[in-house]
């Protein structure tokens, strides 16, 4: 992977202290949503990897919301479908969903369509950040209740510190960016 395309991907995440509050370090990726140069070579980076990863592949599954960011044109991109997994009540039709917690105590629940995806369909999540990995185990859960093979957890940018890839169970996980 080329440091130059990666640094200019870093180089785009803002860093917000006390946000959403005191204490927590808030990595920002608005500022390379609003740079198209360094929005396409983020998506040229996520692409080269899975292109490298894995040689079949049927849909790129994306979380609410800033999943669907990245998920979207990444999947156009390995010209394979997109499925969204959304917040609880936002889909039409018969769904599959599940409770967990957010990182600061609150409750939450996901939900996917029930066919959207067929048994033994290969599948990559993907999001903006993993902090401490609630959220991408219950879509993890979601995937797994429809029978998907879930080739790959991806995100942007890794909370190491926060260890929510340990949360994955054995899942194979790649991030981008790491921070402590």
């Amino acid at each position: 992977m080329s440091d130059e395309r990666l640094c200019r991907v870093r180089d785009r995440v803002r860093p917000f202290p006390d946000f959403p509050e005191p204490g927590v370090l808030f990595r920002d990726i608005s500022p390379l949503l609003k740079d198209p140069v360094a929005f396409k070579t983020l998506i040229d980076l996520l692409e080269d990897h899975v292109r490298a990863s894995f040689p079949k592949i049927d849909f790129i599954v994306g979380l609410d919301s800033r999943g669907f960011l990245i998920g979207t044109p990444l999947a156009q991109r390995l010209g394979i479908g997109f499925v969204p997994v959304r917040k609880k009540g936002k889909l039409p039709g018969p769904t599959e969903s599940i409770s967990y917690n957010l990182e600061y105590g609150k409750a939450a629940e996901l939900e996917v369509q029930s066919d959207a995806v067929e048994p033994g369909q290969k599948v990559v999540i993907v999001d903006d950040l993993l902090a401490t990995g609630g959220t991408m185990r219950a879509a993890c859960e979601l995937l797994k209740r429809l029978k998907a093979e879930i080739l790959e957890c991806l995100v942007i940018i890794e909370l190491k510190a926060l260890k929510g890839s340990e949360k994955l169970n054995s899942i194979p996980f790649y991030s981008l960016l790491q921070y402590d």
